[in-house]
């Protein structure tokens, strides 16, 4: 036995992680051919898009795959960032878990460092090939071009050539690798689908794609804005753990523990610090360097007990509801959707981790009616395209009545049915994922719970402009059937009985029995005007309250007449006794926005019966 013992402690070896990768390449999405593809062009636009945004700069992207053989692909994707430096090209592109972000608490497309030299790692696997990568940081540079492999035993870069050259753009960084693969068109799991879809997140963003066959396709930029940077934050006390907290002790630089906790954890001020330190029973000048394991389990079981803010949320970069309707109608165009809602939830959280959500609908056109509605699942500004079944968001949409909202849903429960595409969207500073591959997101009950809200929201909004439309129409075809008999009934009736025509709108206004809105939007010069007229067809003065929602994100303008109340999501008339038959209007303004932007108003009523009222729904409160 103890020979035995010897022999395989012989056979024991420290293995470094590329080696383990380079067993287990499926665990970072490199399981298929197809996916293999799709993944590498991924990680290299993730990056790009990550350093043009770090470096304020608006991103220009080229994506080109070009067919080396039947299973061979040539990647080449070139951005106009900031570029890299020299000695940190080969680590970057050739080193896992080498990165700048893994222990920054802010808002990033990548934080392991793993993706991009992950793809390296399996087009040196596939083809033997090395990757090269020029990369320039600036005029009055020059630009440097690296051939590299990554030796597997050592996780480190092999360099195997690298030279000064010239290259015609600014700044920038170009990756071309080699690596057997599978390129299909027109599926939503393709290179084509995650870039259709990475445009729409990223509405800041111009790429342009070259098909193996020579095809261009180009994804325009719909805004010259860029996202908001978000900003690092610290650790908050609720979503700690004790050996992160114990680590963090341990190299803390303060001298006391109560400038410890109020100096590297958000929303502990000092004040709060020394309650925490008092209900855990601690001397408050002990240097948290030297505590021990219970008294630091003693400390992290305070944090439970003392009522702490939510962590900032400046750490978060949200897309924006209007942002997120112009990438949708701009990428569905050729769909001529009928109607696109949008909805952004204010920020959350879970486990002490700020998280926000936010939601589009799409529905009708030429959508398919008897099909189930296509999903679109983003974390932090990148595509999630496979493992949809495993993810939060399918969860909180599945989990949702569809019905009352107007999709067909098997018992209620489920994807749902009928002419719409649902997109969801999260930020957070630690997507919780289920995988190293980052497809799907955990579920996290907090996470489930804003994507329902924020989706019942974008639903409602799609419920009131289906309602409306029918009602409408049906309203409108008894209107034109009244107004058309009636005038006929009582011209003959006076004939027959030699009298002049009686007037008949009071006869009309009685049969409707109807409040009438209508509204109307234009568009001019950056600005939106709207208008809502209101017509009562019914036989007394009405008197209510009228809401109209005002979209995220926009300067009002001129309100016609001047209303009771606006706020922030609303603007609220009183109507007072508008006489039977009479006709009034109401108008605002939305200043600095683009045709598109809003289309439709969507109305609520109060203080009458909304089963009288044709072009609004029951105002439910703020």
């Amino acid at each position: 036995m103890h020979s035995i013992a010897e022999g395989l402690a012989k056979k024991q070896r420290k293995i470094s992680v590329a080696e383990f990768f380079e067993r287990n390449k499926q665990i970072l999405g490199f399981d298929t051919s197809t996916r293999a593809l799709i993944t590498s062009v991924k990680e290299a636009v993730d990056n790009a898009l990550d350093a043009c945004e770090e470096a304020g700069i608006l991103p220009d992207i080229l994506v080109e795959l070009k067919s080396i053989d039947d299973d061979e692909y040539l990647i080449i994707v070139e951005d106009n960032g900031p570029g890299i430096v020299r000695k940190q090209i080969p680590h970057v592109f050739a080193r896992l878990l080498y990165g700048s972000r893994f222990h920054s608490l802010k808002q990033s497309r990548g934080q392991q460092g793993i993706g991009i030299s992950a793809a390296v790692l399996y087009s040196q696997l596939t083809t033997g090939k090395p990757t090269v990568v020029t990369s320039k940081i600036g005029d009055g540079f020059p630009a440097h071009r690296c051939t590299l492999l990554i030796d597997t035993k050592k996780n480190r870069p092999e360099i195997l050539h690298d030279e000064m050259t010239h290259w015609e753009k600014s700044s920038g960084t170009r990756i071309e690798l080699a690596m057997r693969g599978s390129y299909v068109r027109n599926r939503k799991q393709s290179v084509y689908g995650y870039l259709r879809s990475t445009a729409i997140v990223n509405p800041h963003a111009h790429i342009t794609f070259i098909e193996p066959n020579g095809n261009k396709i180009v994804f325009e930029r719909v805004t010259d804005k860029l996202p908001p940077q978000p900003r690092e934050i610290k650790p908050h006390p609720y979503g700690i753990e004790l050996g992160t907290f114990i680590k963090m002790a341990k190299e803390s630089k303060a001298r006391k523990l109560t400038s410890f906790l109020s100096s590297e954890f958000s929303s502990v001020s000092l004040q709060k610090a020394k309650e925490i330190i008092k209900i855990a029973g601690l001397d408050p000048s002990i240097s948290p360097n030297k505590i021990s394991l219970e008294d630091a389990k003693r400390i992290v079981d305070a944090f439970k007990k003392v009522k702490l803010m939510s962590p900032p949320t400046d750490c978060l970069s949200p897309i924006g509801e209007i942002l997120i309707k112009r990438g949708l109608r701009k990428e569905m165009d050729a769909l001529s959707p009928e109607f696109i809602s949008t909805d952004k939830r204010n920020p959350s959280v879970y486990s002490g981790i700020p998280f926000m959500v936010e939601t589009g609908i799409v529905y009708g056109g030429n959508l398919p009616a008897d099909e189930r509605v296509e999903i679109l699942r983003f974390a932090n500004r990148v595509p999630l395209l496979y493992q949809e079944g495993d993810c939060v968001i399918t969860r909180g949409i599945k989990n949702m009545d569809w019905r009352r909202y107007g999709l067909q849903q098997r018992g209620g429960k489920g994807i749902p049915f009928g002419p719409a595409i649902i997109l969801v969207h999260i930020s957070s500073v630690n997507i919780p994922f289920t995988s190293e591959s980052k497809e799907a997101i955990a579920n996290v009950e907090e996470i489930e719970k804003e994507v329902k809200l924020s989706l019942q929201q974008c639903a409602r909004k799609m419920k009131g402009h289906l309602s409306k439309k029918d009602r409408k129409v049906k309203a409108k075809n008894k209107f034109t059937l009244i107004s058309k008999i009636l005038p006929e009934i009582a011209k003959k009736s006076s004939e027959m009985l030699g009298k002049p025509t009686p007037p008949i709108d009071d006869v009309i206004t009685k049969i409707m029995n109807i409040i009438w809105i209508d509204d109307d939007v234009q568009y001019e010069d950056g600005k939106i005007k709207s208008t809502i007229s209101i017509t009562n067809y019914k036989n007394k003065p009405q008197s209510f309250e009228l809401y109209a929602a005002l979209p995220d994100e926009r300067e009002l303008g001129e309100i016609k007449p001047e209303a009771q109340k606006v706020e922030e999501e609303y603007i609220m008339w009183k109507i007072e006794k508008i006489k039977p038959a009479e006709k009034i209007e109401l108008s605002f303004q939305l200043m600095g926005m683009e045709k598109g932007d809003f289309e439709e108003n969507i109305l609520y009523v109060r203080g009458i019966d909304p089963v009288n009222v044709i072009g609004a729904e029951k105002w439910e409160g703020d």
